[in-house]
């Protein structure tokens, strides 16, 4: 076939740049639990607004980066796998921790907080990354899948 004739059949598609953002060069604070992530993300706690969080760690638990994936209302933020892992898998992380806030102060999860964990679980499970947990914090209050043995 030609190449005219396959140009005719099959429009030019653009072409995808593949970028990197947020990489750190030195890896940085080890998580190895809750707290960890707690100490590291005390900011969230003055935030009116809900934001959710991927912090991208290496093999060894140290972190590669962070990035806001989301910045939403007083009591909701959008949250899509597609926006998570990508910066996951641009980084070459082995694992991700989520988290996000509750300006309201309670931690409790709601019935969204529990579809979107579950659905981030799976999606890191078939793309062979790690999900340690999903931490909600609140005011001097967190929720933790991991440790309440959600993340199974």
């Amino acid at each position: 076939m030609s190449a005219t004739i396959e140009r005719k059949r099959y429009p030019a598609l653009p072409r995808l740049k593949v970028t990197r953002s947020g990489r750190i060069k030195e890896p940085g604070a080890t998580y190895c639990s809750v707290d960890d992530v707690i100490q590291n993300t005390k900011k969230m706690l003055r935030l009116d607004q809900e934001q959710f969080w991927v912090i991208h760690l290496n093999a060894q638990n140290r972190l590669v980066g962070y990035e806001v994936i989301s910045a939403g209302s007083l009591t909701a933020s959008i949250v899509h796998p597609r926006e998570v892992f990508k910066g996951a898998i641009l980084s070459g992380s082995a694992s991700i921790i989520c988290c996000h806030n509750h300006p309201s102060g309670d931690p409790t999860p709601s019935n969204e907080d529990n579809a979107i964990t579950a659905r981030l679980k799976k999606c890191a499970d078939l793309l062979g990354i790690v999900m340690h947990d999903h931490v909600i914090i609140g005011h001097n209050k967190h929720y933790s899948y991991a440790d309440k043995g959600k993340l199974n």
